[in-house]
Order: structure tokens, then C-alpha cells, then sequence
């Protein structure tokens, strides 16, 4: 039986591939620019998107964190991993597996269908 991921909770996935990806693109321009000495173009372009990418992220993860009723310890990890670099998938990946993407009250269900609790009530 699976959590149906909250809207909120869809968005903060992507938000966390982007900010990785870009992560991963900064990295790569660094490695151009400071180690093979070829080219500041990656350092440019993925430096201007991964502060971008960053600020978005921890914009939605608070967002998320309100709507979401997460505790502020989840909150903290949430903003924490947006620090080092890749770490938002396995936080993403973490928070979904534990229905954490969720919202409260959001009824398990067994087909991958979003269900709400009362749903089935009618309500």
C-alpha cells in the first residue's frame, strides 16, 4: 500500500532533481575551470542555475514543510540537504518512502490511486 504523493510533494521532487542536476553541471565546470583549465563556461551557466535551482528549492521545501505538517527537524534536514552536493535525491526518496510527501490524512492506498480519507464515504 503506497501514500499518494501530495502536489506539494510532486513539485519539491522535481525541485530536487533540478537542484542535483545542476549541482552535478556546477561540479563538472569546476572540474573544467579549476583542474583541466579548458573552459569558466560551465562554472558560468550551471553557477547562475544552481543558485537559481537553490533558491527554488528551499522556497518549496518550506512550502512543503507548512502544508505538509512536517516536525522542524524534518524541516531542517530538508533544508540541510540542499547544502552538500546531491543529496536532495536520496532525501527525496527518503521522504516519499516514509509518506512524508504526503498530506496528513491521506488515505494508503493499494492501486497507486490518490485517495483522500472520507473519500470512499462520499465525502
Amino acid at each position: 500500500m503506497r501514500t499518494p504523493v501530495d502536489r506539494t510533494g510532486r513539485v519539491l521532487a522535481v525541485v530536487a532533481l533540478v537542484e542535483a542536476f545542476t549541482w552535478a553541471g556546477l561540479l563538472a565546470g569546476m572540474f573544467l575551470k579549476y583542474v583541466t583549465q579548458t573552459t569558466e563556461l560551465g562554472v558560468t551557466v550551471f553557477g547562475r542555475l544552481h543558485g537559481g535551482a537553490f533558491l527554488v528549492y528551499v522556497a518549496v521545501a518550506l512550502v512543503a514543510a507548512v502544508r505538509l505538517r512536517w516536525p522542524w527537524w524534518v524541516t531542517g534536514l530538508a533544508l540541510a540537504a540542499a547544502v552538500p552536493p546531491l543529496v536532495t535525491l536520496p532525501l527525496e526518496r527518503w521522504l516519499r518512502r516514509t509518506g512524508r510527501l504526503a498530506r496528513p490524512g491521506a488515505a494508503p492506498t493499494g492501486d497507486g490511486e490518490p485517495e483522500r480519507a472520507g473519500a470512499a464515504a462520499g465525502v
